[in-house]
């Protein structure tokens, strides 16, 4: 798989919550960081940290609008968006990825929690 192929598969299963897909695209020791929230390092802290996230709502799903590619590293301009209460609410994210050997090391999401706090308290 190229680099993009990579990101948008595990994005793509991590939002379901299929980690037996989305953690072996991951190395052993990831490191994943959303800004806003201390890192956390190694495939059992990410799928703990998703967890604690993606727990907020029923469903989710993320959407890549924009991506770009440069070797082993990878950007995307994205929208996730979260089902909460029977709503959907959209928080838009910048993502960072660099792969080693074909699998995501470094992962980093920027964005404005005010954003979809903003839409919680809204619901």
């Amino acid at each position: 798989m190229t680099a993009l192929e990579t990101v948008n598969a595990f994005l793509v299963a991590a939002a379901k919550r299929d980690y037996d897909t989305a953690l072996p695209l991951l190395t052993d020791d990831v490191e994943y960081q959303n800004m806003p929230i201390a890192p956390v390092k190694g495939r059992a802290a990410v799928k703990e940290q998703l967890e604690m996230l993606l727990a907020m709502g029923a469903d989710s799903e993320w959407k890549v609008l924009r991506e770009v590619a440069d070797g082993d590293t990878v950007m995307n301009e994205r929208v996730d968006r979260f089902q909460i209460n029977g709503q959907w609410a959209d928080l838009p994210v910048m993502g960072v990825f660099v792969l080693r050997d074909g699998l995501i090391a470094e992962w980093r999401d920027y964005f404005d929690l005010q954003t979809i706090m903003g839409q919680l308290a809204e619901g």
